[in-house]
């Protein structure tokens, strides 16, 4: 299960809890998510989606990186990876829709037929459109879109979240004739340095998304639970342009677990309040964590958040062209113990990495985790977030997006100033 899936559950569960104790008040339309939206106006209009140029010189890279290594073609489904190269935005289902890419000549998609008008909508390249019926096999229409661009024989790659069922399905259509590869590293080298067009996107998600939390933090109150915080940040992302992908609301006891507890919480003078929140514009996300006190913090609290705003700076620091980006999880984890926190990944301390890449997917290799030894380098994106967490008591996570340049890191968003001055 994506952090996503799991978060937009995690959501759902506490709207619905709300709901269970509020009668009569549907879990996505409280008052609170609509009140005093007026004021806000869209972020998003002048964001530019990515071109078909820039797509077709995807494709073209990742064609003559299919020549070098002499593999066939890539097969890749419905999911941010087609979308990146073909423009097609589509949900996977048991129905195989599938685009082939081959090292030479023009992709070729294969969908339901009663889908083909709505993939035809987003397909953004051109190419040729294979539709399959009820009836029939999608994996001898990938066979044979194969054998049509030449691909007879030899290594053929998947991308690498590419379902089971489909590879099995076109190695029994192909009657074993193509060497199955791994298309993972094809698709990390084409992906992971972000365009400036991409770039340009991603600082808009990350505007909006800021935009949101600084209308949360201005508007949560006593008595409020988890659910209408959500409401009210995704109703405020909606307002201000954005697409909601996900608005995890951590508060009192449950911000000491990064992903959340079942627990019913309620707000009130103390509590620790942890959001984790994010949007796309034109597919490309943002993924921002703030956590502040509803009233006066303790002496702990205090120290706990601006320990984890040194962990942030640290890891900036860190970060230079070529240097590993697992060094960066090491250099905050070394700070954190010198402080009294973990050791290692263990609690009371940081137990999760201390950052990840960020895209067209909330999550994306390389990982600011200890042992990935990917060089920085320009334009690859990530996410700066070494939260610390005390079972039974409270957790604090920061967090802001920033991409390397030729310079050094370069944030999306500014790091927050202090437990008051969270946004």
């Amino acid at each position: 299960m994506r952090r996503r899936d799991f978060l937009v559950g995690a959501v759902a569960a506490t709207a619905a809890a709300s709901a269970l104790v509020l009668p009569g008040r549907p879990a996505q339309a409280s008052p609170a998510a609509t009140n005093g939206l007026a004021g806000l106006t869209s972020m998003t209009g002048g964001a530019k989606p990515i071109s078909v140029e820039e797509r077709l010189a995807r494709i073209a890279r990742l064609q003559r990186l299919m020549v070098d290594q002499k593999i066939g073609a890539l097969i890749l489904e419905s999911g941010s990876s087609l979308d990146y190269f073909t423009g097609i935005q589509w949900h996977r289902s048991e129905r195989t829709t599938a685009a082939v890419i081959p090292a030479r000549g023009d992709i070729v998609v294969v969908t339901p037929a009663f889908e083909e008008p709505s993939i035809r909508e987003t397909l953004a390249v051109g190419g040729d459109v294979r539709p399959w019926n009820e009836h029939e096999s999608p994996f001898a229409r990938l066979v044979g879109a194969l054998r049509d661009r030449g691909v007879t024989s030899g290594p053929i790659a998947f991308e690498a979240t590419t379902r089971l069922f489909i590879v099995d399905g076109v190695r029994e259509a192909s009657a074993g004739a193509y060497q199955v590869v791994s298309g993972d590293a094809l698709v990390k080298a084409v992906r992971l340095i972000k365009s400036p067009a991409e770039l340009a996107l991603m600082q808009v998600a990350n505007d909006v998304t800021l935009a949101a939390l600084r209308y949360v933090h201005g508007n949560v109150h006593a008595g409020m639970r988890p659910g209408e915080i959500a409401d009210m940040m995704n109703a405020a992302t909606m307002a201000l342009g954005g697409a909601p992908e996900f608005a995890l609301v951590l508060i009192n006891e449950a911000s000491a677990y990064p992903h959340g507890s079942h627990q019913p919480q309620t707000l009130h003078e103390g509590s620790v309040i942890l959001m984790d929140v994010g949007c796309a514009v034109h597919g490309y996300q943002s993924d921002i964590s703030r956590t502040w006190v509803m009233g006066q913090p303790t002496a702990k609290q205090r120290k706990v958040w601006n320990t984890v705003k040194r962990g942030q700076e640290i890891a900036l620091a860190t970060a230079k062209l070529g240097t590993p980006v697992g060094a960066i999880d090491d250099a905050v984890r070394a700070y954190y113990e010198k402080e009294g926190w973990g050791p290692g990944y263990h609690l009371p301390g940081l137990p999760h990495r201390t950052g990840h890449g960020i895209g067209l997917d909330g999550h994306e290799p390389p990982y600011l985790v200890h042992g990935d030894t990917t060089p920085l380098a320009p334009g690859m994106c990530f996410s700066d977030e070494p939260g610390l967490y005390i079972p039974g008591e409270f957790g604090i996570r920061l967090e802001d997006c920033w991409h390397m340049t030729e310079t050094g890191p370069k944030l999306f968003t500014e790091l927050a100033k202090s437990i008051e001055d969270p946004i």
